[in-house]
């Protein structure tokens, strides 16, 4: 039985933005192994990771629903095991579109509860929604590990989640952290600028310098990146502000290239540059608390024994 239904074919392939144009019968999914019993999935859309083992599998994010019978396929080569988790790292459809495919077979699904108030809101069905929802640390302990999910507040949306398997040494970040393109701050859906920094400033402190840290988008990557990709912000945030004093308007800043330093230095920077900048100057423009880059709050959700 085909487990991605027309109804669920129709509803992601009318997402605005995210899967118009793609053929999903041509997708390929690419298992890597990172360490352990611990591999990442690629396919359309965003990074999943898959915890294996005999207590069954613990999947994050799940990618668009017409790809749900190949990724699950691709987790029967890896183990013989049962899907029974399920981890939403925020609520985009590249990384929540499986949820009713899996929901249907069983897997309980957790996430924060913004998150699921917004699948709610948007016409995910009962089934695709999160059974199990949070605001602290949540810990498994599975197959032999402890996996921590870390709430990170209002960061790329108001629903972000970075996931933590320090058995492994792996830590996987949603989209609040890209190795590829400038940073999305996710202003509809709840996100923030200084929740962004404050994220990247968890993943750092959290990550020792053998973590394996798996973005939502793009190559596997040490805390070094996430730290130079936290003052790269620093500084083009302080460019367009800037900028914003002078007066200047959207267009004019945006003309005014305040990421050429790091355009050369990142990729599909000429995709996603704009995007940055504009979004950069909607929250300076509000007069949000931009000049903080750490949100305190961000202490009470590191795991203990976290690096400073």
């Amino acid at each position: 039985m085909k487990l991605a239904s027309s109804t669920f074919l129709l509803l992601a392939l009318s997402l605005p933005g995210w899967s118009q144009g793609t053929d999903y019968s041509k997708v390929q999914i690419t298992t890597t192994k990172i360490t352990g019993n611990f591999y990442t999935l690629e396919g359309s859309g965003g990074m999943i990771g898959v915890l294996a083992g005999p207590d069954g599998v613990l999947m994050v994010d799940s990618q668009f629903a017409p790809l749900t019978d190949k990724i699950v396929a691709a987790v029967k080569q890896i183990t013989s095991s049962p899907i029974r988790f399920l981890i939403n790292t925020h609520v985009h459809p590249d990384h929540t579109g499986g949820n009713p495919n899996l929901g249907k077979l069983g897997v309980t699904i957790f996430a924060r509860e913004e998150l699921r108030d917004r699948l709610a809101k948007g016409g995910t069905p009962p089934v695709g929604l999160p059974v199990v929802t949070y605001s602290g640390k949540v810990t498994f302990h599975l197959n032999g590990e402890r996996v921590d999910l870390i709430p990170v507040p209002a960061a790329h949306t108001d629903g972000d989640t970075m996931v933590f398997f320090p058995d492994s040494k792996v830590l996987m970040t949603g989209d609040f952290y890209r190795s590829v393109g400038y940073p999305n701050i996710d202003l509809a859906n709840g996100g923030s600028l200084k929740g962004m920094l404050a994220g990247l400033q968890a993943v750092a402190d959290v990550a020792a310098p053998d973590t394996k840290i798996i973005p939502g988008h793009g190559p596997t990557v040490d805390r070094l990146a996430v730290l130079a990709q936290r003052d790269m912000i620093l500084a083009i945030r302080d460019k367009v502000a800037g900028l914003v004093r002078q007066g200047k308007t959207q267009e004019e800043v945006v003309a005014a290239l305040p990421t050429a330093d790091y355009d050369a230095k990142v990729p599909t920077a000429a995709t996603t540059s704009a995007r940055f900048v504009g979004q950069l100057y909607s929250e300076i423009k509000a007069g949000s608390s931009y000049l903080h880059p750490l949100t305190p709050d961000i202490n009470c959700y590191i795991v203990s024994g976290a690096r400073r």
